[in-house]
């Protein structure tokens, strides 16, 4: 059962306890309470004992409210058999709310259930005994006014606070789970961003350094040799800035991407024409009839092909890495073979690019593999091209 937590004894409910004393002593001296049988009036001598003890409950009204009720239940009976007076009505009532509020739902719905029927057998029996239906109709109205409203409206509070409890924790909640989702995002984006820059960068990095280091180690190459070696210098730097620009241009507020500046497969031919070295070429195979593509499907393939020809440039032996891409029903299969360089390394690698590889098929719902296979290193990726790949790129 929900409850609501008992703040300890206050300096308020003591203040309350002397109040509440005070203004019965003061009605007690001026007689203002009600006597049922005329001049019977069983005494102040009475009714200051009654009073003391329903004063003595107020400050345990929070820290023991069914204990405080329960001691002062006989006062309050004895207090309507002499004749109710107005101050121990209001302190039983306040008691009756304390309990209410402060305990156990199911103490709540006892106190009902027991102050209605102690409002009927107070409205009967002053019915009986004054054979009149306003003087019972009167005593029914003033029994519910001091015992079941106070009741009924502990209870009321009590759903309110715990809604209001439940509300705060239901918003701290949407809170946590908001930051969480921030925090995934922000990661999200920060490993594409190391991916796109990965990509870019290395690949005409690598271009570069690999013909600036052929030019530097053959002093006496031919100017031919020194030509074409820099026109790929500068190519692959023209590239690079121009790559470079558009990510600046789409981390800027306010900038829309520019779908067309994004590589496309169209762009194999010249992308495999520059992955070349003294003691290495590459090659293009396009097999069946290229589809309409999804921009996250041709953008991965175009990434993976790049990265692939750039870990070929670095770390290859001497021959052919061929390209193959097989445009196949429902798919896309991108495969890149290479030869297996020497024992040293010619470039050093930090492994992104593999990493970057495996997510990008990942994003569009593909599958990927690499690694040697008969003297060569082999890079497979089959990039599905149905709706589902669209809309896996889209969200990455």
């Amino acid at each position: 059962m929900p409850t609501i937590k008992r703040p300890p004894v206050t300096r308020t409910d003591g203040l309350l306890a002397l109040a509440a004393l005070a203004g019965g002593l003061l009605l007690i001296a001026a007689r203002g309470y009600a006597v049922w049988w005329g001049d019977a009036d069983p005494g102040r001598g009475w009714r200051l004992v009654v009073l003391l003890g329903l004063a003595a409950m107020v400050p345990f009204r929070r820290t023991a409210p069914r204990t405080a009720l329960a001691l002062a239940t006989p006062f309050e009976l004895a207090d309507v058999v002499m004749g109710p007076g107005f101050v121990p009505a209001v302190v039983y009532g306040d008691l009756l709310y304390a309990a209410g509020l402060y305990g156990r739902r199911r103490t709540a719905e006892r106190l009902l259930a027991t102050t209605t029927a102690m409002a009927l057998t107070v409205t009967v029996a002053v019915g009986v005994a004054v054979s009149t239906v306003s003087g019972a109709v009167v005593a029914g109205a003033i029994a519910v006014m001091s015992w079941v409203l106070p009741v009924l409206s502990a209870m009321a509070v009590r759903e309110h606070r715990l809604t209001a409890r439940a509300e705060r924790a239901r918003a701290e909640q949407v809170a946590r789970l908001a930051e969480l989702d921030r925090r995934s995002a922000v990661s999200a984006e920060r490993a594409r961003m190391a991916r796109e820059l990965h990509d870019v960068i290395a690949n005409h990095l690598s271009a570069v350094a690999l013909h600036s280091s052929a030019v530097l180690k053959m002093p006496h190459l031919d100017r031919d040799g020194v030509t074409r070696a820099m026109e790929v210098i500068r190519e692959n730097s023209v590239q690079g800035l121009d790559e470079m620009r558009r990510m600046i241009g789409l981390l800027r507020e306010g900038e829309a991407e520019d779908p067309r500046a994004e590589p496309r497969l169209d762009g194999l031919d010249r992308l495999v024409a520059q992955a070349s070295r003294a003691d290495l070429t590459a090659e293009l195979k396009v097999e069946g009839e290229r589809p309409d593509l999804p921009a996250a499907v041709e953008l991965a393939a175009y990434r993976i092909v790049q990265e692939s020809l750039t870990n070929a440039l670095k770390h290859g032996g001497r021959g052919t890495a061929l390209v193959r891409v097989a445009f196949c029903p429902g798919r896309v299969v991108v495969e890149v073979t290479s030869p297996l360089g020497p024992d040293g390394e010619r470039l050093p690698g930090a492994g992104a690019g593999l990493i970057g590889m495996r997510e990008r098929a990942a994003m569009v719902d593909g599958t990927f593999e690499a690694g040697p296979e008969g003297g060569e290193w082999r890079v497979r990726a089959e990039l599905p091209t149905g709706p589902r790949a669209a809309v896996e790129g889209n969200d990455a």
